[in-house]
């Protein structure tokens, strides 16, 4: 996807997409191949405490991942494995061959400061579950995976795709951010018992704006190209455009009336009321089940904000990924808090948000030890 003033998809990127979209079945089973051919390097290749960054859009989960990234042991997919992530290695080694020149960074599409290259760390993971878990965007289905989750073929595809990315970027701990991971988590350290979770927040108030002026944005896209809408639906993201989906963590009365009310023009109440229901989820994980309780960290992003180093010193340390003072120095210079818009609220839906939302922020900061932001 083009960076640019607006935003665009390419010809050949839309082209490529529905071809991988449209031939999904038959890239997996290239994708066993690929594995196949890769057998004797990927047996080789231990999954050593993958760290997993899930958090609600627009909670600061990028800023995160990028810093994470540039950890020598961290290995991460990025926006060159689209759209062909379900074959990494051969997809890469054809773009390697084919690139012309390198690209200098531009800000991404999200118009948010954060700029990017094909190199750049990615969400790109979620079209490998959208490949084997055909409802997982179906607001309609519950699309929580906890630790009785069971699916054989999914899971030998996926073990194999991390060491993929693992012997692609030269790393030895699996990274990955991912949204939609939230309803995920106790299925993941089922998988993975010692991964390492990391759960971003932002004060309610900030994260319901960004999320507003995200989807006008995309939509706005969608309306003028189609292909921006493809080119989400594809990659699986449904947090905001034309195609905007409420994540069903077991509530289906919640998501009915989340989905109402933004049907019905109240974006900030039906924001809101998402960000309550997923933000729940995670604290009733965290207070009803030890091991979740153990091995989350909960990112405060408004802590991030005030103080980065003691933050990023805490969340480098959960992750188990050393640190000399002078590298978490260079990460908490990067860090500053967003100037770039201002939250524009009336009276009325301020108290919106507070209605919908206190109960659940009261619980994660306290669950993260950290004092409420007013």
């Amino acid at each position: 996807m083009s960076q640019g003033a607006a935003i665009e998809v390419s010809r050949f990127d839309d082209w490529a997409g529905g071809l991988a979209a449209a031939w999904q079945r038959l890239f997996v089973r290239l994708g066993r191949i690929e594995a196949g051919w890769l057998a004797g390097r990927l047996r080789a290749i231990p999954i050593d405490r993958p760290i997993y960054i899930a958090g609600m859009a627009r909670s600061g989960s990028t800023v995160l991942l990028e810093m994470l990234e540039q950890h020598r042991e961290t290995a991460s997919h990025r926006y060159r494995d689209y759209p062909f992530a379900l074959t990494p290695v051969i997809w890469n080694a054809f773009l390697d061959r084919a690139a012309k020149r390198s690209m200098e960074p531009v800000e991404r599409a999200h118009k948010d400061r954060i700029k990017i290259t094909p190199d750049s760390p990615e969400a790109v993971e979620e079209m490998v579950w959208m490949a084997f878990f055909p409802h997982a965007h179906d607001p309609a289905v519950d699309n929580v995976l906890d630790a009785t989750g069971h699916h054989p073929e999914f899971e030998a595809f996926y073990r194999d795709h991390l060491r993929k990315i693992l012997l692609l970027r030269g790393g030895s701990r699996y990274l990955a951010k991912g949204n939609y991971n939230l309803s995920r988590l106790g299925y993941l350290l089922r998988l993975f018992p010692d991964a390492r979770l990391v759960v971003p927040v932002r004060h309610p108030v900030a994260q319901v704006a960004s999320l507003i002026k995200q989807h006008r944005l995309f939509v706005a896209a969608g309306r003028r190209n189609p292909a921006v809408l493809r080119y989400l639906q594809r990659l699986g993201h449904f947090e905001f455009g034309l195609d905007r989906r409420a994540v069903n963590v077991g509530e289906h009365g919640a998501v009915e009336r989340i989905q109402g009310l933004w049907q019905a023009g109240e974006e900030v109440r039906g924001t809101a009321a998402s960000w309550a229901s997923l933000y729940g989820h995670v604290a009733e994980l965290i207070e009803r089940d030890p091991r979740i309780s153990r091995q989350l960290f909960i990112a405060d992003y408004d802590e991030l904000c005030r103080n980065p180093g003691n933050l990023l010193a805490r969340l480098f340390a959960h992750c188990q990924l050393d640190i000399t003072p002078g590298q978490l120095a260079t990460h908490a210079a990067r860090i500053s808090s967003p100037t770039y818009y201002t939250p524009k609220f009336s009276v009325a839906e301020l108290a919106a948000i507070r209605e919908e939302t206190d109960e659940v922020y009261q619980r994660l900061c306290a669950l993260a030890g950290s004092p409420p932001t007013t």
